[in-house]
């Protein structure tokens, strides 16, 4: 597993512009500000970017990579055309799948299961519906979080609400899968819960 993905606490910026049709992040090192990873989504085909401004763009297929800043793919996620329930499907840096995440029905605040290579369960993204924070658990054990409220060395980069952390946990082993998984989740949130 790359460095990068090693780390315990991300700062998440999200790229914003008009008229903008893909999803794209800068992931950055809290203690230093300097860019760890790249998280793109390109290619879109022209279908796919039309529903994009539309009502219907929670359901519209997508095609995400993460990558080092030099263009090594570390974590690519993929999913097709989603009417209802989203299921998601994460792979590693050869393409091969280490998971994925089914979103649960009927969830307040938004939820998926996030699933390994075998589809056992790793852990539930919670979400609270009246804002930005979710907890990646592990039954009574909190794996991760996420929130656009932080207040550590970092804060100087939030500068729009459209920046948030990720904090995983110490007792998330520094080359478990759930460490990629999580940060495969964490790039898709608004796509499948918030939009």
């Amino acid at each position: 597993m790359h460095e990068a993905l090693k780390k315990n606490v991300f700062l998440v910026k999200e790229h914003v512009g008009m008229f903008k049709a893909a999803n794209n992040y800068d992931i950055h090192d809290p203690q230093t500000g300097d860019l760890l990873m790249e998280c793109r989504e390109e290619g879109l085909g022209f279908l796919t970017k039309l529903f994009r401004f539309t009502d219907a763009k929670r359901m519209t297929p997508f095609d995400i990579q993460i990558s080092t800043p030099d263009g090594q793919q570390l974590i690519r996620i993929t999913r097709g055309v989603s009417i209802f329930l989203s299921t998601v499907s994460v792979f590693d840096e050869n393409d091969q799948t280490i998971g994925g995440f089914k979103q649960k029905f009927f969830s307040i605040g938004g939820a998926f299961n996030v699933l390994d290579a075998n589809d056992q369960p790793v852990c539930v993204l919670q979400g609270k519906w009246t804002g930005w924070d979710f907890r990646f658990m592990a039954g009574e054990n909190e794996l991760a979080h996420i929130t656009k409220e932080w207040g550590g060395i970092g804060k100087e980069l939030f500068t729009s609400a459209d920046n948030y952390a990720l904090e995983i946990s110490d007792a998330v082993p520094a080359d478990h899968v759930a460490r990629q998984l999580i940060l495969a989740a964490v790039m898709c949130i608004d796509m499948v819960l918030k939009e």
